[in-house]
């Protein structure tokens, strides 16, 4: 079972570790650097963004397997035109985090810092 990655980082420890744990993940499949690139940079000028994420869709077409798993997020429009792209042949999810707030003294001053951390995968 493969998981495709179609986001803009990468992922945690404890993220691999659900995914396996969950899905039965064996292999995490990153794009390649230009379609990371593409995903990356949607541009906010284009009106239709489809011809945009063509060569993405071909990724997905020539690689994935019906019954892999997709992590989509990003660009808004985009997301929905993948969900919508794999919903008959991939598992489309989203990763849900819980935000975790601390105040630490620094400098003579209080700091609020902010760490997420992974809960789990959710399906669209």
């Amino acid at each position: 079972m493969k998981m495709f990655l179609l986001f803009s980082h990468k992922l945690t420890n404890e993220q691999i570790e659900d995914a396996k744990k969950s899905f039965g993940v064996n292999e995490f499949v990153y794009l390649p650097e230009s379609l990371q690139e593409i995903w990356s940079n949607i541009p906010p000028e284009i009106e239709d963004i489809k011809p945009f994420l063509e060569d993405i869709k071909q990724f997905l077409r020539e690689n994935a397997n019906k019954g892999d798993i997709v992590l989509i997020q990003g660009d808004f429009g985009a997301v929905v035109e993948m969900v919508e792209f794999v919903r008959y042949w991939l598992l489309s999810v989203y990763a849900t985090t819980k935000r975790v707030s601390k105040e630490i003294k620094k400098d003579g001053k209080i700091v609020k810092v902010s760490e997420f951390k992974h809960v789990r995968f959710r399906k669209y």
